[in-house]
């Protein structure tokens, strides 16, 4: 296990409260963090990668991992989820390595992190929870943001108890004495206005979205969508195909942003590369549910590119937790491309395109990293979004000039000769789809 100690932001101080008169502080800064990660109902093949993983999400968070607790349980215990035995080991390693967070990579009922917080003295957060801390570090853009604090909130919403030591006490005073409202209920009504809030903002991004996706129909320019396991190099072949500049970073969740750009293709055609943000396994129903109107770019994509660590060893999860997300969000039948990235860390494996039976590409081996393999991704795009190119030749009157703008905006114009007429005869490669689109729009 990696022990690498990793810079860690500072944390707002806040009293919780873990018993009737038992309350500790959350630490100014300075997250020493044991990790916990028992095999319960997973098979041993699948269990080495996926504690490396923890094992990143934590130091991701900018957690110092000191130490660690495994085992094995039939089922969680309704109570402390790990039973009373390892609680007591994990209480015992939580003082001596004074750690000041507990870090669970499985899900955990509000009742349970309260009883694990009351034994161990400091805070317990699940897998949940610490994928949230990682989103919201990382979210640059408005919608990004106001994504990230809605999938917080409504993990909090239930949550709402761990964090108060002045749950019980009512409004009073005079003119205000009888039932009243207690605090829990004033916390759980802000928090309700607030969601509500957050969702009205982004039904209107959402709005924004559409349009935007109408409009670049209507310009009809295929998208196509980059997916793939976090850090498996999705930035990296985005840039390496736009110079876009996105953030390259070898962590997990380096970019959260969805970024759209122009693809200018060796055919003279054109696309639109939209980067997403990544995948994990076990993500929060509350962050899919958050970023779903981010997500939707992949619904209306023609096409979409899972692009995944050749590198890996765990590859065949890591591609299956990959069409376990597409498939929550309705992408699942959506034409796609499988990209194979970072080859530049297998000894011997050459970029290469594959085909399936009747010739389509279906899997491109690349390195983003070097650039090798860029050109036979192109080459897909080329064939899956232009299909067929042919050479046409266009005689346009003098009064086709919105037909000869439109040539010049889709096709490769050969050659472009004035008529005596005072029209023009141009010679261009078009693809067949932009042909026969050509026939139906502008007869």
């Amino acid at each position: 296990m990696n022990d690498t100690p990793v810079a860690v932001p500072s944390v707002e101080a806040r009293p919780v409260a873990v018993g009737p008169s038992l309350v500790f502080e959350r630490p100014k800064a300075g997250e020493r963090a044991v990790l916990v990660d028992l095999d319960i109902g997973r098979g041993p093949a699948s269990e080495a990668d996926e504690r490396e993983e923890f094992v990143l999400l934590a130091q991701a968070a900018g957690a110092e991992v000191v130490g660690s607790i495994g085992g094995s349980r039939a089922t969680p215990d309704s109570r402390l989820f790990i039973g009373s035995g390892k609680a007591e080991e994990l209480r015992a390693l939580v003082a001596a390595t004074e750690s000041e967070l507990v870090i669970f990579n499985h899900p955990l009922s509000p009742a349970q992190e309260r009883n694990l917080e009351r034994l161990l003295q400091c805070r317990v957060i699940d897998r949940s929870g610490l994928i949230l801390d990682i989103f919201a570090q990382r979210a640059r853009s408005f919608e990004g943001k106001l994504q990230v604090e809605l999938a917080q909130l409504k993990h909090l919403s239930t949550r709402l108890v761990r964090g108060w030591t002045h749950l019980e006490r009512q409004k009073g005073g005079i003119g205000l004495r009888g039932p009243g409202e207690t605090q829990l209920e004033t916390d759980r009504r802000l928090l309700a206005t607030r969601v509500a809030m957050l969702e009205r903002r982004l039904q209107r991004i959402k709005g924004q979205r559409a349009q935007g996706r109408k409009a670049r129909a209507k310009a009809e320019l295929p998208v196509v969508s980059l997916v793939g396991y976090t850090n498996a190099g999705k930035s990296t072949l985005f840039n390496g195909l736009t110079e876009a500049g996105v953030l390259e970073a070898d962590q997990l969740f380096a970019t959260l942003d969805s970024t759209l750009r122009r693809l200018d293709l060796p055919s003279g055609g054109h696309v639109l590369l939209a980067d997403t943000v990544g995948f994990v396994s076990r993500l929060p129903h509350e962050l899919v549910a958050a970023f779903r109107s981010t997500l939707e770019e992949t619904r209306g994509a023609s096409l979409l590119l899972h692009v995944i660590d050749a590198a890996a060893a765990n590859r065949p999860r890591l591609m299956a937790d990959v069409e376990t997300v597409l498939a929550e969000i309705g992408s699942h039948e959506r034409p796609r491309l499988e990209v194979f990235n970072k080859i530049d860390r297998l000894e011997g494996e050459p970029a290469r395109l594959e085909r399936d039976a009747e010739g389509r590409p279906v899997r491109v081996w690349v390195s983003a990293r070097t650039g090798e393999g860029l050109d036979l991704l192109r080459q897909a795009l080329i064939e899956l979004t232009g299909g067929e190119r042919l050479i046409e030749t266009f005689d346009l009157d003098a009064t086709d000039g919105r037909r000869r703008a439109w040539l010049y905006q889709h096709a490769r114009v050969i050659e472009d000769r004035p008529l005596d007429s005072g029209g023009w005869k141009l010679r261009c490669e078009i693809a067949r789809v932009d042909l026969e689109r050509l026939r139906a729009r502008l007869p």
